[in-house]
């Protein structure tokens, strides 16, 4: 099989082309979409579910569960990238933004260590 590497406007076209070439959009609505998302969650949480924080950890040592993981990541990013191509979003840039608003909401220096939610930092890091 043929090693394939995409950027993700290239995995986007070839998921778009996927869909139309089966006409499957029809059922790519925007709703459907992020219930399917939610459905491949929850199958990689399934994976995850009632292992101690070590044996997550080490899930991937298992080639069964691991390629399971790596399916079910695949099938969560299929749906990211196709609902984002029915709403016109601009992932990477959305990305992008979303790390500098993280950046602003938690500084390193109130942040680091810390599991807190940004309001529950100081109110002098607040953007």
């Amino acid at each position: 099989m043929q090693e394939l590497s995409l950027n993700l406007t290239d995995a986007m076209e070839r998921l778009r082309r996927f869909a139309q070439e089966r006409d499957w959009d029809q059922f790519h609505t925007p709703k459907n979409l992020v219930m399917a998302l939610s459905g491949e969650v929850g199958e990689l949480n399934e994976l995850f579910q009632w292992l101690t924080p070590d044996q997550s950890r080490t899930l991937m040592d298992n080639p069964v569960k691991a390629e399971a993981v790596r399916d079910e990541l695949a099938d969560i990013l299929s749906y990211c990238l196709r609902l984002a191509d029915q709403l016109g979003v601009d992932l990477e840039a959305a990305l992008v933004a979303k790390m500098a608003k993280n950046a602003s909401k938690y500084p390193v220096h109130l942040a680091k260590g810390s599991a807190a939610k940004y309001t529950e930092l100081s109110p002098k890091s607040r953007p």
